[in-house]
């Protein structure tokens, strides 16, 4: 449960639990349910729009009982249902709009660039597609296909087919070389992609290795939070870079 500021009684004790919070006040309540979260994640959850706290003219945050009670329910779709941020977003919009959403049931996850819920074991293969349907997703030929994957930018799931991830990467691909980039020029980013997944995994291993399933799907939450952690630096440095080279 969380803690409620403690005040007078009466009309004090209301006051007190409408007062605005400090996020270390934040914190200190959240820690009694969620003793993993830290400054950093609720900035984070911040950042990522989850929760809207006031600011003093000096730039203080300021949060409400609201506010922590929506960064309660945020962390309890991360801890019981193992949501991405932007599903938990879209399920707190629907129930803004009074609508009655419902959340997967544990062990089942939803797949953001297909759209559809998957079971984690089960329906594996839901969101993979077979070749000729990713040809036709990134509106090209088997040629052109073929040297992405002598690149290593498209890989085949180790089961056959391709994940939706791969569906993603090939729309990419074939966007950007409309710009006059060639697989040769991407090669880089591949690197770099498979380097940042080699530092999460690291980060993560320990989790993963335990025998509790639950810390084990909080393995997978971590590494999903630290990819969109990676994604937003690589696109705050590359705009940077490019603000230094053309102005």
């Amino acid at each position: 449960m969380l803690r409620t500021p403690t005040g007078g009684a009466g009309h004090g004790t209301a006051s007190a639990e409408a007062r605005p919070m400090s996020i270390g006040t934040v914190l200190i309540q959240l820690r009694d349910e969620f003793p993993e979260v830290t400054i950093s994640k609720i900035r984070f959850l911040e950042a990522e729009g989850l929760v809207e706290p006031q600011r003093t003219p000096s730039g203080y945050r300021k949060f409400a009982p609201r506010d922590v009670e929506r960064l309660a329910q945020v962390l309890r779709m991360q801890r019981d249902h193992y949501l991405p941020l932007k599903v938990i977003r879209e399920h707190l919009d629907a129930l803004a709009r009074g609508e009655q959403p419902v959340l997967p049931s544990p062990g089942e996850r939803r797949d953001l660039a297909e759209g559809v819920w998957e079971a984690g074991s089960g329906a594996a293969t839901a969101a993979r597609v077979g070749r000729a349907e990713l040809l036709a997703a990134a509106e090209v030929d088997e040629e052109r296909l073929t040297e992405w994957e002598s690149y290593g930018l498209i890989v085949p799931a180790p089961e056959g087919g391709y994940d939706a991830e791969m569906v993603t990467v090939a729309k990419l691909v074939a966007e950007l070389g409309r710009f006059g980039l060639e697989p040769r020029h991407l090669r880089a980013m591949r690197a770099s992609a498979d380097r940042e997944a080699g530092l999460v995994e690291q980060l993560v291993a320990p989790l993963r290795r335990h025998r509790n399933p639950q810390t084990r799907a909080h393995a997978e939450a971590t590494a999903n939070e630290l990819a969109e952690l990676s994604v937003r630096l690589h696109a705050a440095l590359v705009q940077s870079a490019l603000r230094s080279r053309l102005h």
